[in-house]
């Protein structure tokens, strides 16, 4: 865990409704909204299936395992707290169940992995403890 975390953390607006992502973050698991309707995953998190309109959504583990889809690399960032952190990596991951997600992918070390990234790259997901109060999804080179 990072010692003394001073930088914006995430605010979900439907706290209630990512309550579930979060909660399960800090358990290091991934788990995103299924519709039991049409049987697929969808991210982000919302009150109806993206796919078939159902509102019949429960939560599910997911392996946390994908390819790396797309990325950039920032190098000046849009608020100036986040500045000591660039170079980081901006990451579209198409997780194995089928939803993307936006995550940075880091070395073992929670650093962002700047070198050796390639497009359709194995990816994992890795759990930053970054306050006692939250968790942030990221993705490791599997």
């Amino acid at each position: 865990m990072t010692t003394e975390y001073k930088k914006p953390l995430p605010r979900p607006i439907h706290a209630k409704l990512t309550a579930p992502f979060w909660e399960a973050a800090k358990r290091h698991e991934l788990m995103l909204p299924r519709c039991t309707n049409c049987d697929k995953f969808h991210f982000y998190p919302r009150e109806e299936c993206p796919r078939c309109f159902s509102q019949k959504i429960e939560w599910a583990k997911v392996s946390g395992r994908g390819r790396l889809h797309s990325y950039t690399i920032i190098h000046q960032t849009a608020q100036r707290v986040f500045q000591d952190d660039a170079p980081h990596v901006y990451a579209i991951v198409q997780l194995d169940e089928g939803p993307r997600m936006i995550s940075n992918v880091v070395d073992s070390n929670m650093k962002p992995m700047l070198d050796g990234l390639e497009m359709d790259m194995p990816v994992v997901a890795v759990f930053d403890d970054v306050t006692p109060e939250c968790t942030l999804v990221k993705f490791v080179k599997a």
